[in-house]
């Protein structure tokens, strides 16, 4: 073989080792964006006694907080979970409607976005201790029968009024299909799709789009769901959609909690209870 022959093999050898550093060395993907001011503006009645995204990261801090020292007293070891950041929280209601943000639409179609950074931390540091307990570890945390998080629950729990979730969840599922029907929104439906076929879309409501079954196959967003995603949240913004359909909803809400007056207040009651020695428990973390 000749010097040439050999230089040169050796070149693409160099070559071909460098490749694995170079994929390492590209761009990391671009950082998700945070929820957009038009999936923030949604509110309903329904919100003042339902649990947040927000509200809930309150009560899983106090929890594992809690599980913490219960074990550590029970000579156990328990990692915290780092907390998530508020402004990485999901809104409550940011795919009620569908896909209303245009970033979200542009990157992903209809495929939920992806957590922001402190709520992804969180969710690998918690499936990292979870992978990691013993036994023991697994019995004392979590058993029925005096396991360290049921206590913690109890003790959140304390003094909150005992309500019955189903009449609630009953009607969150009502009024918003009977929202659907309203004869607004059904006008707002008609125009939003004669809005998607004018961008070569036939799709009855924006449900429908997003149930899609090519949009479903578990794989990353297409380039043509892209496109329809895209068209859907520039509709609806044309339309008006949300807001209209919003309004709709916001009324039949405001009707069911007049009719269930007490049911409603006492959800209200334990949610503010619960939140409050939530709260407590952090401060006194601190």
């Amino acid at each position: 073989m000749s010097e040439m022959s050999a230089r040169r093999r050796r070149r693409v050898a160099a070559l071909l080792a460098a490749l694995p550093l170079a994929a390492a060395c590209a761009s990391p993907p671009p950082p998700v964006p945070p929820p957009g001011e038009q999936a923030r503006a949604i509110s309903l009645p329904f919100d003042r006694y339902n649990f947040t995204p927000a509200d809930l990261s309150v009560i899983e801090r106090a929890e594992d907080l809690l599980v913490g020292d219960c074990m550590r007293s029970r000579g156990l070891a328990w990692e915290t979970l780092p907390p998530s950041a508020e402004e990485d929280l999901e809104p409550p209601n940011r795919r009620r409607y569908g896909v209303v943000e245009p970033e979200v639409a542009r990157r992903y179609g209809y495929h939920v976005a992806p957590d922001r950074p402190s709520v992804a931390r969180r969710s690998a540091a918690g499936e990292s201790r979870t992978a990691s307990l013993s036994e023991q570890q697994r019995r004392a945390a979590y058993d029925e029968r005096g396991g360290c998080l049921p206590r913690a629950r109890a003790r959140i729990g304390q003094g909150a009024p005992k309500v019955d979730s189903a009449l609630f969840n009953q009607l969150i599922t009502r009024t918003f299909e009977q929202s659907r029907r309203e004869a607004e929104v059904v006008r707002v439906f008609r125009a939003w799709s004669a809005c998607m076929r004018a961008e070569g879309w036939r799709y009855d409501d924006p449900l429908s789009a997003v149930a899609d079954q090519r949009w479903l196959d578990g794989g990353p967003a297409t380039e043509e769901e892209i496109r329809a995603a895209r068209a859907d949240e520039r509709c609806k913004a044309r339309t008006g959609l949300v807001a209209v359909w919003a309004a709709a909803e916001r009324r039949l809400q405001e009707d069911a909690v007049r009719a269930h007056r007490e049911a409603f207040e006492a959800l209200k009651a334990a949610k503010d209870r619960q939140l409050e020695t939530a709260r407590t428990i952090i401060a006194a973390a601190r």
